[in-house]
């Protein structure tokens, strides 16, 4: 580089060129980011005197080819040299006047002829022309025409010049950069999130403004301004995240190390009606109490009851218990019978009977479970084969299966009468009705249940009431020479009556003509005449096969059974001849 302008030397150097500083000195490196005026080649500064023009470095210009240098003659123009801080080399062999006066010639001819054109071989005044540089689109001075000597304009007085490189020893501290809140954009690697992006300089003047003192070294960037708004949403992300962890560490501590949440006391003194189901285990039991708001969790009933020795027996019913009672005080309050709401039916009840004490449980007037069960009897869970049968007294008859039920003021008839009929056929489908009625010469689990109803109505233990089933399905037998097809038994007469009378006159049963009187129609009765507890069904599954044909009760509590007319006979002579003493 000769002098600071469009000289023969290299451009000025723009800050904005990474190897601003100390690795631009020399002059050698391009701008980055922008294509070299001298063909991609760096500029060489010839060592010797001697070097001709037609030979630049080692690219070779085109411009200076062997003719042209013929047509001066063979004369040769040394190279100005400089040394590393761009003063005249001792090695030039022309002075600074000589040198001067030469060049100011030649830029002047040059300023003179702008559109001379070196192949024309015109030189004006015999000095060697300028070479001709396409001007860099982003210098501010690739436009101007430079000079050498007094009237070199001076590029650098105005706020928009750059500074002359100094050499290194001269070289001050660069002042630190005013604030800046340029954005780098994402592309400079930072996320626009972080970055401030106001616009205004530090100093309320805009950021195109910014003079010397704002540029840093080489390769530098503007200092960054973090933007406060987002600092405070990442302090807050992360809080809540550890706030988050905190908590749920919290919990799952509790949940596997940490005591059950539990109430205090015996309750708040609220008392509530809970049904337990039958067959329900302790998680289910937990979770009806805590939908009741007895318990405050399932946990803690379930480590109560494991602490109680008989927390296992806990019964299927109605209890009546209060809310917010500690899970060891409900566990105590379940196994004490006193606090069951339940309702017993026991063997052999017939529907009639069932429906007064259900009334009565339930604190309705009376009647109003038999209207029910009158009016809804196909809404109940009865199974097909128990729909639609002729003759039938009461559909429910049989089915209101005997045992013990949950029922408490405040449940409604239906709900009860249906834990009833799903109870008798769950024990039915168990006992296999439908599939062992036609082994025993019957027409369906209809009539399997009625010979049950009827062993139930008359005997008196598992015994009597396997001969009982015989007797009825010996009587049933077409051909049979004992009683011609008839079961003559009085439970149908009395069931059909409502009543339970056992002095009952022949004349009296054989002159009532009732499908349910056996005594008047041959074989079964329509239907159940009560309801059959297991023992009895039992029984009418598994009959004996002693050939009994009779039977007969002399004390309420047993019963005698004979094969002939003549063996009974004998035993009703007895028990009259008891009566009369």
């Amino acid at each position: 580089m000769t002098e600071y302008g469009r000289g023969q030397g290299s451009e000025p150097w723009h800050p904005e060129d990474p190897l601003y500083g100390d690795g631009g000195w020399g002059g050698q490196q391009a701008q980055e980011g922008r294509p070299s005026p001298y063909g991609g080649q760096p500029q060489q500064y010839p060592q010797q005197p001697q070097q001709q023009y037609g030979d630049w470095g080692d690219g070779g210009q085109s411009a200076y080819g062997p003719q042209q240098y013929d047509q001066y003659g063979g004369q040769q123009h040394p190279e100005p040299q400089y040394d590393q801080y761009g003063q005249p080399s001792g090695q030039q062999q022309y002075g600074q006047q000589q040198y001067d006066q030469q060049y100011a010639a030649q830029a002047q001819h040059q300023h003179h002829q702008p559109g001379q054109d070196y192949g024309n071989g015109d030189w004006g005044s015999g000095a060697h022309p300028q070479a001709q540089y396409p001007p860099d689109p982003s210098d501010p001075y690739a436009g101007q025409n430079a000079a050498y000597g007094a009237e070199q304009p001076d590029f650098y007085p105005t706020p928009e010049a750059y500074p002359p490189p100094e050499p290194p020893a001269r070289r001050r501290t660069e002042p630190e950069p005013r604030d800046t809140d340029w954005d780098p954009g994402p592309d400079e690697g930072e996320h626009a999130f972080f970055a401030g992006g106001d616009g205004d300089g530090a100093d309320g003047t805009d950021g195109g403004d910014r003079g010397r003192g704002d540029r840093r070294g080489r390769g530098g960037k503007p200092k960054k301004r973090r933007n406060g708004v987002a600092c405070l949403v990442v302090c807050l992300v992360l809080g809540g995240g550890v706030a988050g962890v905190g908590y749920f560490g919290y919990q799952f501590y509790q949940n596997r190390f940490g005591a059950a949440p539990d109430f205090a006391g015996d309750g708040n003194g609220e008392a509530v009606t809970v049904t337990i189901p039958r067959g329900a285990g302790g998680s289910a039991i937990g979770q009806e109490l805590k939908r009741k708001g007895v318990v405050k969790s399932v946990d803690a009933f379930i480590a109560a009851q494991a602490s109680n020795p008989d927390g296992k027996s806990i019964q299927d019913g109605v209890y009546t218990l209060q809310k917010e009672m500690s899970a060891a005080s409900a566990v105590q309050l379940l196994l004490d019978p006193k606090s069951r709401s339940n309702l017993i039916i026991a063997e052999g009840k017939r529907n009639a009977d069932i429906y007064k004490l259900i009334d009565k449980q339930l604190g309705v007037s009376e009647g109003t479970t038999a209207k029910v069960a009158k009016e809804e009897w196909k809404n109940l869970g009865l199974p097909e084969w128990a729909m639609n049968h002729k003759d039938v007294k009461d559909p429910l008859e049989g089915f209101l299966y005997p045992s013990s039920y949950g029922a408490a003021k405040g449940q409604k008839p239906e709900d009860v009468l249906k834990q009833m009929v799903a109870r008798a056929t769950e024990k039915y489908e168990e006992f296999g009705l439908e599939q062992k009625a036609d082994s025993l010469g019957l027409e369906g689990p209809w009539q399997l249940l009625t010979v049950a109803s009827l062993a139930q109505a008359e005997g008196t233990s598992h015994d009597d009431f396997r001969r009982m089933a015989e007797v009825i399905y010996n009587r049933l037998k077409p051909g049979n020479v004992q009683t011609n097809g008839m079961l003559e038994f009085d439970s149908t007469y009395n069931y059909v009556k409502n009543q339970s009378k056992l002095d009952l006159s022949l004349s009296e049963l054989r002159s009532y003509d009732n499908p349910y009187n056996t005594y008047y129609h041959k074989g079964l009765p329509p239907g159940p005449i009560g309801n059959p507890g297991e023992e009895a069904l039992k029984g009418a599954l598994d009959p004996t096969s002693d050939g009994w044909y009779y039977f007969i009760s002399l004390d309420g509590k047993t019963s005698e059974f004979t094969k002939t007319n003549q063996e009974h006979q004998k035993l009703v002579d007895k028990w009259n001849a008891s009566r009369n003493n």
